[in-house]
């Protein structure tokens, strides 16, 4: 049975060594040894009625008082900024100042995320503002409750972003029309939208390694920490505190992998946070295997098989860099942001009462990127012991087509194969596209088959226009 757990909110994901410490503090407090990280960035401890004793000591603290609340974390892309390719105007004092403004708490899943950078996911909230390229200007993606999923008419200028998130909160149940929303937004407050010139689009990168000790600038480093089952030991992290303090890092990260990042760390106490991971036995290079899950929290069926699947990954010496994988149950209908996908299916009510093998379902995204929201099953109601083999083809065939698209059409399905209606010349094979026309003759693109003049023929072997035939290919 999973336990409870109490939500401590992280705007963005971000908090300071000394904010850290005090959630530190009230964690040790309330009896507990380590603290968890969940999946939109912010922290988790178990629940128990008698924690409000305690946590109304800490008013600082934005903790979940009632877990029937609806209350949502804000996430963000702050987390990857000067360390992953970034949008060139997006920095982090960008993000800072934006989070900074949102001094209401949201009930809906709010994302503030650069599209250049894959750690962390850009379409799994609910209201999405995604940087364009035109500076301090964002695209807004809706995918609100009872919605269709819907864009913002305009682009969304930077220091606008908290109050229009908080009026899409008033109004968003009045209506399930994106003009009306717009329009009752507008009437609330004063706003500095921009026309959108250019659709957006998505580059395609692989997930990122983002653990251990790595370069940064000429003169800096950043760090990212992972515990694979997700129990992060408060006396060590208190100890990472103060020398983050010491050193004049002021940032901690949460990434929605249930890690964590610290970036800005001065050369010179790089060799002091070695012997401090050290003394401490904290790995810093897991191997991307097991890096790249997204899995519930608490959910110690699901941990058990990620590890199956892994060991036996590892077993065959198989690379899955770049891709990424989760661990889902088919009755929660959930919103997915990995390459691929283990759906647990449900047992049929009529056989509950018999131990039955459970059976899953395994799903890759469109080109295996989260990012086209796209879900293509690959196989379904197979057992467990099916899965690494199946995941092992998945990671084979993505190796095999990656780059494939990088400047072709980003949208075409890796397995689809485009059927076009044509004319070709019975004679010689030659193709009339009409789409193209056929410059040899002077025939403009665009110029349909029937609107060739009586007396067009083959540019190639001369053959009459009536030798042409209508194909597809």
């Amino acid at each position: 049975m999973e336990r409870k757990l109490q939500r401590i909110f992280i705007k963005g994901g971000v908090l300071s060594p000394g904010e850290l410490k005090q959630i530190i503090k009230m964690a040790e407090d309330l009896g507990y040894s380590t603290i968890k990280f969940g999946s939109r960035q912010d922290i988790l401890i178990p629940y128990k009625d008698t924690n409000k004793e305690i946590t109304d000591v800490y008013p600082t603290i934005n903790i979940e008082k009632n877990l029937d609340q609806d209350r949502q974390n804000i996430a963000s892309s702050y987390v990857s900024a000067d360390i992953f390719p970034a949008t060139s105007w997006l920095k982090g004092s960008t993000y800072l100042y934006i989070l900074e403004q949102f001094r209401f708490n949201p009930t809906l899943k709010i994302n503030i995320v650069d599209p250049k950078q894959q750690l962390v996911p850009i379409f799994n909230g609910q209201v999405n503002f995604i940087a364009s390229e035109n500076e301090d200007y964002w695209y807004l993606n809706l995918k609100l409750p009872n919605w269709e999923e819907v864009d913002f008419p305009v682009l969304v200028y930077s220091w606008d972003i908290p109050k229009i998130a908080e009026a899409i909160e008033e109004f968003y149940e009045e209506t399930t029309d994106i003009s009306l929303l717009f329009d009752l937004i507008n009437e609330k407050i004063e706003t500095n939208n921009r026309t959108i010139e250019k659709k957006l689009e998505i580059p395609f990168h692989p997930f990122p390694y983002y653990e251990g000790m790595n370069k940064m600038g000429d003169n800096e480093y950043w760090l990212g920490l992972y515990w694979r089952n997700n129990e992060y030991n408060i006396n060590f992290l208190k100890v990472l505190c103060d020398f983050c303090l010491e050193s004049r890092v002021g940032k901690i990260c949460i990434t929605p992998w249930k890690s964590f990042i610290i970036k800005g760390i001065n050369r010179k106490y790089k060799l002091n946070l070695e012997k401090l991971l050290g003394k401490n036995g904290i790995n810093v290079r897991h191997s991307s295997l097991e890096l790249n899950w997204h899995l519930p929290v608490e959910n110690k069926e699901a941990l058990e098989l990620k590890k199956f699947i892994v060991r036996n990954f590892d077993q065959n010496d198989i690379s899955t860099y770049g891709l990424n994988f989760s661990v889902s149950n088919i009755s929660k209908n959930e919103t997915y942001f990995t390459s691929a996908v283990i759906e647990k299916n449900q047992v049929p009510t009529i056989i509950k009462q018999y131990k039955v093998r459970p059976t899953f379902n395994v799903l890759y995204c469109k080109n295996f990127n989260p990012n086209t929201k796209e879900y293509i099953t690959y196989a379904q109601d197979v057992d467990k012991m099916e899965l690494p083999g199946l995941l092992m083809e998945l990671s084979k065939l993505y190796f095999e087509k990656l780059g494939e698209n990088d400047n072709s059409d980003e949208n075409m399905d890796i397995d689809e194969k485009l059927e076009k209606e044509v004319y070709q010349c019975s004679e010689c094979l030659t193709v009339y596209d009409e789409d193209y026309g056929d410059k040899a003759s002077n025939i403009e693109p665009g110029t349909l088959f029937s609107d060739l003049p009586d007396n067009y023929c083959c540019s190639v072997c001369e053959a009459s226009k009536e030798t042409y035939k209508l194909v597809k290919i």
